[in-house]
């Protein structure tokens, strides 16, 4: 988890805002070492108080500030939350030693044997069976409740094997070792896999085909990248390779352009299909156009609160609202909050 200090986050209102689960957890470390978390989240403009709401959500922005917080406060790319630190620039020096070699596999398995010289590090294990290979975290970090790390591990394993060869890595599932949390429904979002909970051990699964792909970075392309990490890394990247990913995109790209959200008939002209096979497509991959729409009102609505200072009635009517009260209730169900409490609460 290297350069945290030194993330480079957008703040583009099209980004997937973060639950307050994840909010809590990262602050563990911290909280546990007697640190007073409460300047670390008005730092980054994080009211203090949506950390009691299970409805809360934070911008992309606001948990990258945290993030540069708290890696600036405990010199540690574990940020607190293992029993044993990993000193700062470990996570790059791993990346270092992973570029020069000839295909996927061997990055992997480097970057496997690299972490396994650091006691408390993250052990981890590629395995082909086949026509299927399987990543594993093996280790559940000590003093990790909410598994935090673990998660992180995963999701920067599979963006980073995916920027390395240029290319997403489709995940034919991930399994977790511990009971489904309260949040589980963030899981398939941050994967775009199917999520399996309960299982004997915490990893991906994916098609060995990819473990032969070559390498296609240089060393200028991973400093750029390395400026921007973790942050980027644990962000979900849009590789539009989905339909719903290709719908949220179309939808964020009218709310910002228009400004407006387009509708069914507007999407499915843009994507070529009839609105009845995007209907058709989108239930096939687990959701619907509404859902979506609404993921999108929501994390624009967040933003517009969070961090600018258009009007309130003004950002209910962009996001396609016909009245304020439609806006507030919905917000409120989104959040737990009102749309002026939470602007409040944010001190924007």
């Amino acid at each position: 988890m290297d350069r945290a200090a030194g993330s480079a986050v957008s703040t583009d209102r099209a980004r997937t805002t973060v639950t307050v689960h994840h909010v809590r957890a990262v602050l563990a470390g911290v909280r546990r070492a007697g640190v007073d978390p409460v300047p670390l989240l008005q730092e980054a403009q994080i009211p203090p108080l949506l950390l009691g709401d299970d409805r809360a959500r934070v911008t992309p922005a606001q948990f990258a500030r945290l993030f540069r917080a708290l890696y600036r406060t405990t010199r540690d790319e574990f940020l607190g939350l293992s029993a044993q630190p990993s000193r700062p620039g470990t996570f790059a020096m791993m990346c270092h030693a992973s570029l020069g070699c000839r295909d996927l596999r061997a990055a992997t398995e480097r970057a496997a044997v690299f972490y396994g010289l650091f006691p408390g590090g993250p052990e981890l294990t590629l395995e082909v069976d086949g026509a299927e290979a399987r990543f594993t975290v093996r280790n559940a970090f000590d003093g990790d409740e909410e598994r935090f790390l673990s998660e992180c591990v995963l999701a920067i394993w599979h963006r980073l094997s995916s920027w390395l060869i240029g290319r997403r890595v489709p995940l034919s599932h991930t399994a977790f070792a511990y009971p489904a949390p309260p949040h589980a429904d963030e899981y398939a979002t941050l994967f775009d896999c199917p999520v399996r909970f309960g299982a004997d051990r915490t990893g991906a699964v994916f098609d060995a085909r990819c473990l032969t792909a070559p390498l296609v970075r240089d060393e200028a392309a991973l400093d750029a990248l390395l400026r921007r990490a973790p942050f980027d890394l644990l962000a979900r990247p849009a590789y539009g390779t989905t339909v719903a990913e290709q719908v949220r995109r179309t939808l964020t790209h009218g709310l910002r352009d228009a400004p407006r959200l387009p509708e069914l008939g507007e999407v499915a002209a843009r994507l070529a299909v009839s609105p009845a096979t995007l209907r058709r497509r989108l239930q096939g991959e687990g959701t619907s156009f509404q859902r979506l729409k609404d993921q999108v009102r929501r994390d624009a609505a967040i933003a517009g609160l969070a961090e600018g200072r258009e009007p309130i009635a003004e950002l209910a009517t962009r996001l396609g609202f016909s009245e304020d009260t439609a806006f507030h209730r919905a917000f409120r169900r989104w959040t737990g909050t009102t749309p002026g409490a939470y602007r409040i609460a944010s001190g924007a």
